[in-house]
């Protein structure tokens, strides 16, 4: 039953993606100028939050835009009804619905749908991940040095040592290709589905990285934080690999 939701609270939040994308809507800024929301936005979590309540009246839910609705059921569901929101924005087709699914902490369902390319991940705790239902697994590659990788940077900078733009420097100097796709989500399903080796990011909110990090850990990759501790949705900062080069990218994200 709870499979059955989570794929009907996507289907809901991915129709309005769709319906919206390439069209006209209102935006406006919440932290800073480039954060943006989107009429879409809210539109798409009302969806996705009738068809879990539906189902479901009493569950716990973490949502981007509408925030904690607390509740002291084991089950919380993690959303963010448009990843990508500055991609969605403008009309560039990465961007998409993701939707996690945590029982008494651990992340047990996860879905991450783009409906302008027509990808969807999906991986229950135990029985693996499948894009658009064919089986997906990561990379295989063991060397760093041919890797091919994937980040994100935070529109709040904060100084600090060992900041996103020190770490980037630090992998691209070693001649290693690093993309920015604008969405999380999407980095990490493509991680799964061994298109990049591996992902990092260093100020992440739960609904950017629930879904797709179970995605990951299905098609038999590792994810952690920069300390290298087992995920945990509440982590900022996640690093996500095949495995095989997991320690060689926290060697270098750690100022190695």
């Amino acid at each position: 039953m709870l499979k059955a939701t989570l794929l009907k609270a996507t289907q809901a939040g991915a129709k309005v993606l769709k319906e919206y994308f390439n069209g006209t809507f209102e935006i406006s800024s919440k932290s800073t100028a480039n954060d943006l929301v989107t009429e879409a936005d809210k539109k798409a979590e009302a969806a996705i939050l009738a068809a879990i309540r539906e189902d479901y009246p009493d569950h716990y839910i973490l949502s981007e835009e509408t925030g904690e609705i607390y509740s002291d059921s084991t089950i919380k569901w993690i959303i963010d009804p448009i990843d990508g929101t500055v991609n969605f924005a403008h009309n560039i087709p990465l961007c998409c619905v993701s939707i996690g699914v945590e029982q008494d902490g651990e992340m047990i369902l996860g879905a991450v749908y783009n409906p302008i390319i027509n990808e969807f991940f999906f991986a229950q705790k135990g029985f693996g991940a499948t894009l658009n239902d064919q089986k997906i697994s990561v990379s295989k590659k063991t060397d760093m040095s041919k890797a091919c990788l994937v980040t994100g940077f935070p529109y709040n900078w904060e100084e600090m040592p060992n900041d996103p733009m020190q770490v980037f420097e630090r992998f691209v100097k070693q001649g290693l290709p690093v993309r920015r796709l604008g969405s999380a989500a999407i980095d990490l399903c493509w991680v799964a589905a061994g298109r990049f080796d591996g992902f990092w990011e260093h100020n992440l909110n739960s609904w950017d990285s629930a879904a797709g990090a179970l995605i990951v850990q299905e098609a038999g990759g590792k994810v952690t934080d920069f300390e290298g501790k087992p995920y945990r949705s509440s982590q900022r900062k996640v690093l996500a690999t095949n495995g095989h080069i997991h320690a060689e990218l926290l060697n270098v994200i750690n100022n190695g």
